[in-house]
């Protein structure tokens, strides 16, 4: 049976409250339901086993009793899709996910009616788009960040020796440490750490361990505890706790730092360095090469932001709530891998998690209609050729086979995803490229 078969009789279309939604009637008319009903009997008779009637010989009386409920679902699998997609055509409706179904009326001689509520994506124009400017500033590296930059380079070339004087540590001086740390946690396990230098005064040690580390000599152990204040910026997990500390003095160390000279950066071993010239100038080429990709980056997200103020068009819900779950899955994961515990994530209030992803995913989601949509005025495609470099590019960064990649997208569904993405990538670049 094919969609010319069934003439759905004076549909229905009502818009509700959410404007993506729309309730769509369909009468599916008495002719092809009888005419269907009568075809799923047929099947039947030729299939049904019943007691006292031989194979094929079964009463279409009989099969009617007593196959009614499956007749029905037949009949309705059969014919609804159909009559759905046809009357979808019809009007130009494309549902974003799978309708909700309601079956309203259905008996043999009579119409098939239904309902049927779906989201759709509304029509929408984006005259204008080219008007959308963006300021694109210069970029410039300066000698003091470039200063900064080799300041930093010659402190991670810093060398550590041993103090074999009889003195306790002293700002300055490196403590070689092995400690022991036990949390106020119910069951929670003592930390135990060795070979762990501790810049005694340094800016960034807390201020409790060089308090009680100074004057301390190798071979003596301290005690003492660290309140970790409620915003503690390292390890999330230690903020507001107070931990108690045993800590070992192994040894005390002095660090001496490279001078920045010719014979410096040859002792480096980076391939094409041989002068402190010319390592200023790679170090200012990188520096400007990642101040032109985060200025990229900012005003492309001013563009999306623009372009979705620009055309407030209305969005599905059902994709929001998608954009909802891939951003609350990407925070999490990165959490994960700063040290969230799975007991830290039941604690959480997913629901006001949620809530407060919501407008930022519907900005997405939006941003990203629109750019597909700018893709079809521009003309901007993606081939097939494009999808295998993508693949490729990302199986060398990623360290897999390409091939095994293309067939997991393939598996996943994910391929015309992926497409979507790089088009719209495409078209945003295309916005950046003619925003200034």
């Amino acid at each position: 049976m094919t969609s010319s078969d069934l003439t759905p009789t004076e549909p229905t279309v009502e818009v509700k409250k959410n404007p993506c939604e729309r309730e769509l009637f369909v009468d599916v008319p008495a002719e092809e339901v009888t005419r269907e009903w009568q075809s799923v009997v047929a099947r039947l008779q030729k299939q049904a086993r019943v007691p006292g009637f031989r194979s094929g010989k079964v009463p279409a009386t009989l099969i009617r009793s007593k196959f009614a409920d499956e007749i029905k679902s037949e009949v309705v699998e059969h014919l609804m899709p159909i009559a759905l997609r046809a009357e979808c055509e019809k009007q130009n409706l494309l549902p974003v996910g799978q309708p909700h179904v309601v079956v309203l009326d259905l008996d043999e001689e009579k119409p098939l009616r239904f309902k049927a509520i779906f989201e759709v994506l509304p029509p929408f124009e984006v005259e204008g788009y080219k008007d959308i400017k963006m300021a694109h500033e210069a970029v410039e590296v300066t000698d003091e960040e470039v200063q900064k930059a080799i300041d930093n380079l010659r402190e991670e070339n810093s060398t550590y020796v041993n103090v074999d004087e009889d003195r306790g540590l002293a700002d300055g001086d490196f403590a070689s440490v092995a400690f022991k740390s036990l949390s106020p946690d119910e069951g929670a396990e003592p930390v135990e750490m060795n070979d762990v230098l501790i810049d005694v005064g340094g800016a960034d040690t807390l201020p409790e361990f060089s308090d009680n580390l100074r004057g301390a000599k190798a071979g003596e152990t301290r005690s003492f505890d660290v309140t970790y204040a409620e915003d503690f910026g390292g390890d999330k997990r230690l903020a507001g706790k107070t931990l108690h500390y045993d800590v070992e003095i192994k040894g005390i160390k002095t660090k001496t730092v490279p001078e920045a000279n010719d014979e410096w950066v040859k002792d480096l071993g980076q391939e094409g360095l041989e002068t402190l010239d010319e390592l200023r100038a790679r170090i200012r080429e990188g520096m400007e090469f990642e101040k032109r990709r985060q200025s990229e980056y900012r005003i492309k997200e001013e563009l999306m932001s623009a372009l979705a103020t620009k055309f407030p068009i209305d969005v599905p819900t059902l994709m929001v709530e998608h954009s909802i779950d891939q951003r609350l899955e990407h925070g999490l994961r990165s959490l994960i891998s700063q040290g969230l515990r799975p007991e830290d994530i039941k604690r959480m209030n997913l629901s006001k998690l949620r809530e407060g992803q919501h407008d930022a995913a519907q900005r997405d989601v939006r941003s990203k209609l629109l750019l597909e949509k700018i893709a079809e005025l521009e003309g901007i495609s993606v081939s097939d050729e494009d999808i295998d470099q993508e693949i490729s590019l990302a199986a060398k960064q990623t360290k897999q086979n390409p091939l095994t990649m293309r067939k997991e997208l393939e598996e996943r569904g994910d391929l015309d995803g992926l497409r979507l993405q790089m088009r719209c990538d495409r078209a945003l670049e295309w916005l950046y490229k003619h925003s200034e």
